[in-house]
């Protein structure tokens, strides 16, 4: 691989939160870690993030601090300030790395210069900007057959900021936002058919959802909330568990949890879709379930899964190294390349595709506009 040393790179991050988060922020967290593993190869780095971030190369910011931590801060506005001061300065880079979703894609439009490339955290359907980004998936899975992609760049973390252990605990873990596709109500009844005590932590996402589904079996016993967790309590947490829940009800993109999970020692209890055949290694770092009643019926078997195992898997496919490595071939290709090839028809026939009529498992879409028009 050609080397990259001294090639002025700016990390457009999100900005709910500091960079790094203090705890949940998932993507921030990439964005950061991206970041970091580029300034340590050699790279001139410029991280573009709220002004509470700590890193120890350059940060840019117009937003005071992340925007889940002052409500009475404009989404809007600082986003498009945000996305708007790295666009000023575009002509100071070689190559721009979006990990903020699709508005700086429609900012980009009007150039040509420096090549973009975007990493999919979340969004779905950015083909409307195709022509101006690179795309990265974070899964196999997660690729939008109506884009071309220069590589799946795997999330990656530092294993050793993650305490291990080769016991395992005794209760249950969900660790995440309280949204129905996160599944927290299905480990609720995953945990109950398997008689073994639940733990919740994560923040809240959906209200009503955590009202209705979530809250009524909160008993402090079987199951207990202990909310948002952060630092060496959230850490401890994951170390401490018999297992990691994470039933999702629709396909997962990646799953950071589950990395930092099996980094303890942990092992997951996943859905089989998604990303999560693609991290956990049925019957070595986990089990990959179709249902709640396969799930319940896995988890006597936990215990006797090897915990180094789970570590071990971590260490070897899922450090930061090694997403940082990935990162540097498709930054490679881009600047090669300047801009994206055309689309190929198959592309194009995709791009054409009603996306709500694409299986989303048993998440319900949102009502389809009558307005839309495809091919």
């Amino acid at each position: 691989m050609t080397s990259l040393r001294g090639l002025r790179l700016a990390v457009l991050a999100p900005i709910a939160w500091p960079v790094p988060p203090r705890g949940y922020g998932p993507w921030e967290q990439v964005a950061f870690d991206i970041a970091s593993g580029m300034r340590d190869r050699g790279l001139d780095v410029t991280l573009f993030a709220p002004g509470t971030s700590r890193f120890e190369g350059k940060v840019e910011a117009v937003v005071p601090v992340g925007l889940n931590e002052d409500p009475d801060l404009s989404s809007e506005v600082y986003s498009a300030l945000h996305v708007g001061e790295l666009f000023r300065r575009a002509h100071e880079f070689d190559l721009i790395h979006n990990n903020f979703d699709w508005k700086p894609m429609t900012y980009a439009l009007g150039s040509t210069t420096p090549p973009l490339l975007t990493t999919i955290h979340g969004f779905s359907s950015p083909h409307a900007c195709a022509w101006r980004s690179f795309y990265c998936s974070i899964s196999n899975a997660d690729r939008d057959p109506g884009l071309g992609y220069l590589a799946t760049t795997y999330n990656g973390i530092d294993p050793q900021r993650f305490p291990f252990t080769g016991r395992p605990g005794e209760y249950l873990l969900f660790l995440g936002r309280f949204h129905p596709e996160k599944g927290a109500h299905v480990a609720i009844e995953v945990a109950k058919r398997a008689g073994v005590r639940l733990k919740l932590a994560g923040i809240p996402h959906d209200v009503r959802y955590f009202d209705e589904l979530v809250d009524p079996h909160i008993d402090g016993d079987a199951v207990e909330f202990v909310g948002p967790v952060e630092g060496t309590t959230r850490d401890e947490l994951l170390r401490d568990a018999l297992g990691l829940v994470h039933m999702t009800t629709r396909p997962e993109r990646f799953g950071l949890t589950m990395i930092e999970a099996m980094a303890c020692g942990t092992p997951v209890l996943g859905a089989n879709m998604g990303s999560i055949p693609e991290i956990v290694v049925d019957g070595v770092t986990g089990f990959l379930c179709d249902g709640v009643e396969a799930a319940a019926e896995r988890v006597p078997a936990l215990a006797s899964l090897d915990r180094r195992a789970c570590r071990a898997h971590v260490e070897r496919e899922f450090t930061v190294d090694r997403m940082v490595d990935r990162y540097l071939g498709a930054y490679t290709t881009a600047l090669e390349r300047g801009l994206p090839p055309p689309p190929t028809a198959e592309q194009e026939r995709w791009r054409a595709h009603d996306w709500w009529d694409r299986p989303m498992a048993f998440t319900e879409l949102p009502p389809k506009p009558h307005s839309l028009k495809f091919a």
